[in-house]
C-alpha cells in the first residue's frame, strides 16, 4: 500500500513535461576534437557557422591543445624570476648606469 503524502512525488514546484517541445529545438552544433601535448582530448560543441578557435585549453591538464592531433600546441614556458638590477639591465647598459651613479654622486658631493 502506498504511502498517502499527496502530490506527485519526484517533481517540484513549476516542473513541466520534460522535452523539446515546450523548450524549443536545439542550435545545430559541430563537436570538434582538440588534442593537448599530453595526449588529452576534448572535444568541446561549437554552433554550426561560429568560427572555431585555434587554440582550446585543455579540460584534463590546463595545457594549449590543437585540432592537429600530431602538431599539438607548446605549452608557454614560464619566465625566470628576474631582479630589480636584471630589468634595469634591459633598459640600460652598464656604461649608462656608471654615468648616472657619477652624476647622481657629484650632486650629492656638492660638485656638480
Amino acid at each position: 500500500m502506498a504511502q498517502g503524502r499527496g502530490g506527485i512525488r519526484g517533481a517540484r514546484i513549476g516542473s513541466g513535461p520534460m522535452g523539446e517541445s515546450e523548450r524549443g529545438d536545439l542550435a545545430p552544433r559541430t563537436a570538434v576534437s582538440f588534442w593537448c601535448g599530453n595526449g588529452h582530448r576534448t572535444q568541446p560543441s561549437f554552433a554550426t557557422g561560429a568560427e572555431i578557435p585555434q587554440v582550446w585549453d585543455c579540460t584534463r591538464c590546463g595545457l594549449p591543445a590543437g585540432t592537429d592531433p600530431d602538431n599539438t600546441p607548446a605549452a608557454p614556458g614560464s619566465t625566470p624570476f628576474k631582479t630589480h638590477f636584471g630589468y634595469v639591465l634591459q633598459r640600460r647598459t652598464r656604461q649608462d648606469g656608471e654615468a648616472l651613479l657619477d652624476e647622481a654622486l657629484a650632486k650629492l658631493r656638492g660638485t656638480f
